[in-house]
């Protein structure tokens, strides 16, 4: 076997090595078999590695962070005023839905046989009672009222209010007119009432009219005086002096305001040539003024008046069942209109006066006063020649 090695490593022999290369250099601690030592403190040692984005910049050289100044919120006015509002909505909703419960109501529009259909437009029964409720011996000797017991109808009007742009009517029945009662012999139209209650009276107006009746409103004397007290009297424009100690009246001739007092004896008074039919015409005149007074902005829109008001409405007045504050407000903004001249007033035309029993009477027109009950069931303006004019 040959001294000198082949390269090959034989078996338990270590290859030789080259000891010069194997020596460590001078000052160096490894060991012969060593590698360099790599590890993470060396790294450190070797500096930071370089980031994926570029090397930050040297804390002095860095720019300090900049916030922008937190911003002023602006004052949200269209939500303020939105919150308002919906609670002033809230609030009046409120007061209407407390003052319609606190409405007096009464079956006055009752179904029966024969009742006529419903016709076109709303038609109103609006009734002054003679009514003294609530009043004490004081107060009806402000008012002078009399010591009468019971209810007795001093006005019967009717309102028809189409559902065009047809004008409104206010058309009076004066409380003579001598009409047949269900029930009872012929009489004057105010006994219906007095034998009945308002369902006899509403149905005695549908059989004479032949128009339905869809809404009912009645105002005893206190309700009346009470009504134009709420909104500060009542303008009016007398021609002539009148003066009627039954009615406690005592007015000059001019333009005036009345009092709740003055106001129920203008509208009841019956010292005139023609009696019920110039009180007729007073009455409606004065109900206009009220209902334009009651409307205006003045009341509406000040609750030291409009409140008072919606409450002795409420209080003093009698509706139908179905019947809602809400109504009673379409029913005075309607009347507006007759004070504007927009509207047309007139009584039932009558064919002259009478006897019956012992009773002065008012007889209808028959032709005239059907040819009028028919354009306001069809919603047609009403002829000329029918329209009475005292």
């Amino acid at each position: 076997m040959s001294g000198r090695w082949d390269g090959r490593p034989e078996p338990g022999r270590r290859p030789p090595t080259d000891r010069t290369a194997m020596m460590p250099e001078a000052g160096s601690r490894q060991g012969p078999y060593s590698r360099p030592r790599q590890n993470q403190y060396s790294r450190q040692r070797q500096g930071p590695p370089t980031p994926p984005y570029g090397s930050p910049l040297p804390a002095r050289e860095r720019e300090p962070i900049r916030r922008p100044p937190p911003r002023r919120k602006k004052p949200r006015w269209g939500r303020r005023i939105g919150v308002f509002l919906l609670v002033i909505l809230l609030a009046v909703g409120g007061l209407v839905f407390w003052i319609d419960s606190r409405l007096t109501r009464e079956e006055a529009l009752a179904d029966y046989p024969g009742r006529p259909a419903e016709t076109a437009g709303t038609n109103w029964l609006i009734v002054g009672s003679d009514s003294r409720e609530g009043l004490d011996e004081d107060q009806q000797s402000d008012l002078a009222t009399g010591q009468a017991a019971g209810r007795r109808t001093d006005t019967i009007m009717l309102l028809h209010i189409p559902d065009n742009d047809v004008a409104p009517t206010l058309l009076s029945l004066p409380r003579d007119s001598f009409v047949p009662i269900e029930g009872y012999d012929a009489n004057r139209i105010n006994a219906a009432f007095a034998f009945g209650g308002p369902q006899l009276l509403a149905r005695t107006v549908e059989t004479a009219t032949g128009l339905r009746i869809d809404h009912y409103a009645e105002v005893g004397f206190s309700g009346f005086a009470g009504i134009v007290e709420s909104v500060g009297g009542v303008e009016m424009c007398i021609d002539e002096p009148m003066q009627d100690p039954l009615a406690g009246l005592d007015l000059q001739a001019g333009c005036q305001e009345l009092d709740g007092a003055q106001a129920l004896g203008y509208v009841r008074t019956r010292a005139s040539a023609l009696g019920d039919l110039d009180r007729v015409e007073r009455q409606r005149e004065f109900l206009s003024a009220l209902m334009q007074k009651a409307t205006s902005p003045g009341v509406l829109f000040n609750p030291f008046r409009s409140i008072p008001l919606a409450l002795d409405t409420a209080e003093l007045a009698i509706v139908g069942e179905d019947d809602h504050i809400w109504h009673l407000g379409g029913l005075a903004f309607a009347m507006r209109s007759f004070v504007n001249g927009e509207g047309v007033t007139t009584t039932v035309p009558f064919g002259g006066f009478g006897q019956e029993r012992g009773m002065s009477v008012v007889y209808w027109d028959e032709a005239k006063s059907q040819e009028l009950f028919s354009a306001l069931a069809e919603d047609r303006p009403v002829p000329a020649e029918l329209i009475v004019t005292e």
